[in-house]
């Protein structure tokens, strides 16, 4: 027996869901979007970065052309000096060397007669005390530059010393010799004994000269090699004012004032 019971037709099918396809295609614009910012910006960057390398090598390149014989041609050599000077130093004074000394000074007085005629022995005191001394070069004095033979020559200014510095808290005195009347001669030499220090400074300069020179040539050897191509190349010879220069060399020196 047949069945004669009707069939429902089947449901319409539904249209895609276009949510996943417009996803992909905002994540693709996204990508494509971000990408082509930097590209801009790298290429706005670019040029800037290549004027700016392209100086750097040009200011190396032109250092590199720099030296020393052209310095001295264009006369501007003590005056690059002393920029670099007083740039490395902070101050106008070039220090290379202090000394520190338990000195000893003593003085020496005749007495005053003493009873009737009767002279009184001599009166000697002592003071020990520790000073310090401190040698420099003014940058802002005279300086003079020769180049000869390929070797730098510096005539640099006299040697100077800053006030020597008394311990005056560790001074010990003392009497050498005499008895009698003392305390004047004692009291005279507390009185003398900074006076008495700077001519110990003075004596003291030959115990320095060379390991001033010395100093004096390193820091002018590294002038020449921060500031030159051929620094390296040129050796450096140091006078100062007191002292005996080879003939011939200071006319050829390039004064700084």
């Amino acid at each position: 027996m047949a069945d004669n019971t009707p069939v429902s037709p089947p449901p319409a099918a539904r249209p895609p869901n276009p949510w996943p396809r417009a996803v992909i295609w905002m994540l693709v614009f996204g990508v494509i979007g971000i990408n082509a910012g930097l590209f801009i910006r790298t290429c706005q960057k670019l040029p800037g970065e290549a004027i700016e390398k392209t100086g750097k090598v040009v200011e190396k390149a032109g250092k590199a052309l720099a030296d020393v014989a052209a310095a001295f041609r264009r006369g501007t050599v003590t005056t690059e000096f002393i920029s670099y000077a007083t740039t490395i130093t902070n101050q106008h004074y070039f220090q290379f060397a202090t000394l520190k000394q338990t000195e000893v000074f003593t003085r020496s007085e005749q007495a005053s007669t003493g009873f009737g005629y009767i002279p009184l022995p001599e009166i000697v005191v002592e003071a020990r005390a520790p000073v310090e001394y401190t040698y420099y070069l003014d940058l802002n004095g005279k300086w003079n530059f020769a180049l000869k033979d390929n070797v730098v020559y510096v005539f640099a200014p006299p040697i100077r010393f800053n006030k020597p510095a008394v311990d005056a808290s560790r001074i010990s005195y003392e009497v050498k010799k005499g008895y009698f009347k003392t305390d004047q001669p004692m009291e005279n030499l507390k009185s003398s004994v900074t006076s008495l220090a700077t001519l110990k400074a003075k004596e003291n300069v030959e115990l320095v000269r060379e390991n001033g020179r010395r100093q004096t040539t390193e820091f002018v050897e590294r002038w020449l090699l921060n500031s030159f191509a051929d620094g390296k190349q040129y050796p450096v010879k140091v006078f100062f004012a007191d002292e005996k220069v080879p003939d011939g060399i200071l006319q050829e020196a390039a004064p700084l004032r």
